[in-house]
């Protein structure tokens, strides 16, 4: 079946971006996302955003106002990333995002696995303008060519990709229950002093007999990655952690070791991971000098950050600096609960890692179809 050549604008009743204007702050309403909030599966994670006024959103253009069956698009940085809007959800997003609205000729699905490809990727790389932040403008956006099916020639080939999806996302949620279900843990232990046997347990100063406070430089050296942002490639071996939601991909490694990640500027995001991997210039990484550490760095610095945020320096980017950090309070519980406690969260992070891995070779699966179908090389 012939497949037919058109322009973006020609599939698509509108494409816009979000609003030029910084939008205003407010401690709660509608999310207000960014590129950073963009997960592993493509969807955007509202677990920390900001939020601006209700009234903010509703005098929003529609064209602005993502609905289900929208496909959103990183245009500005780190450009082509897709989003498929599956279920409604208000939120405001950036101008750095662009929204697409398909029309009757193309089913949202098959575009957002068009612009998933790398075949596109490579389209919008080539009309991209700038060097320290590549951008694409609407105008290009709007005249980029793509192949388009037969509507039953798309569904099938959607049917393939989206099994794949389902798979990763499902993983996905319940990585998030482990993470959930170690920080309930982290909370009742340290937070709440809700552990084994704390009923017949003194508190002194603060903390339960036995245990002790420590400043984290006595957990763990306070280092930064060295590498700029344009480090990363999109075929690297190794994770590349920037101050992003999601780690980038880079070609060589600087660490390799059991570390926490904190992004140093942006939303704060903190990460766990065992491995060879490469940092961002503003990322902090603490690999701690004993592994027995590990969890309790990692939750330390989890549970501090809404304290770390309030305190940040700086005006229009906020930044932690070494010295705030250092200042980071780390409870140690007495030996016999540190290893009855690094043991249940050791038991949550084997689970998550296994997930982590399943869904790598998921999306590398699904990454080697898509040019096959996309091009119509393997009929369906």
């Amino acid at each position: 079946m012939k497949w037919e050549t058109v322009k973006l604008s020609e599939c698509c009743s509108s494409i816009a971006d979000g609003d030029h204007q910084p939008p205003p702050k407010a401690i709660s309403g509608v999310p207000f996302v960014t590129i950073s909030n963009i997960n592993t599966s493509n969807q955007f994670d509202f677990s920390n955003t900001m939020f601006v006024p209700q009234e903010y959103y509703d005098n929003l253009d529609t064209k602005r106002k993502a609905v289900v069956g929208d496909v959103l698009y990183s245009v500005v940085g780190s450009f082509g990333i897709p989003v498929l809007i599956k279920e409604y959800n208000p939120f405001v997003f950036q101008r750095h995002i662009a929204i697409l609205r398909p029309n009757e000729k193309v089913l949202p699905a098959f575009l957002y696995y068009t612009m998933l490809s790398k075949d596109f990727y490579a389209k919008a790389d080539a009309v991209a303008l700038g060097a320290a932040q590549r951008t694409v403008s609407l105008t290009s956006l709007r005249n980029i060519r793509i192949e388009l099916p037969p509507v039953e020639t798309q569904n099938r080939i959607v049917s393939i990709l989206s099994a794949y999806d389902d798979l990763i996302e499902n993983n996905q949620k319940q990585i998030k229950l482990l993470e959930e279900a170690a920080q309930r843990l982290y909370k009742e232990w340290f937070v709440d002093l809700r552990f084994p046997g704390h009923e017949h347990t003194a508190i002194v100063d603060g903390v339960p007999e036995g245990w002790r406070k420590v400043n984290l430089e006595a957990i763990a050296p306070v280092l930064t990655g060295k590498k700029d942002a344009n480090f990363g490639t999109s075929d690297g071996k190794y994770y590349f952690f920037t101050c992003g939601q999601e780690p980038i991909k880079a070609p060589s490694y600087s660490f390799d070791c059991e570390a926490v990640i904190l992004a140093g500027n942006g939303d704060f995001n903190v990460k766990l991971y065992r491995g060879q991997f490469e940092a961002y210039q503003r990322t902090y990484v603490f690999s701690p000098y004993s592994s027995k550490f590990l969890y309790l760095l990692y939750f330390s610095i989890v549970e501090n950050m809404r304290q770390l945020s309030n305190g940040a320096s700086g005006s229009t980017i906020k930044f932690l600096t070494k010295r705030m950090l250092e200042k980071i309070t780390v409870i140690v519980p007495d030996g016999n609960n540190l290893a009855y406690f690094n043991k249940q969260c050791e038991c949550y992070q084997r689970k998550k890692e296994a997930l982590i891995c399943q869904n790598k070779n998921l999306t590398e699966a699904r990454d080697r179809l898509l040019p096959k179908l996309m091009s119509g090389e393997m009929e369906v």
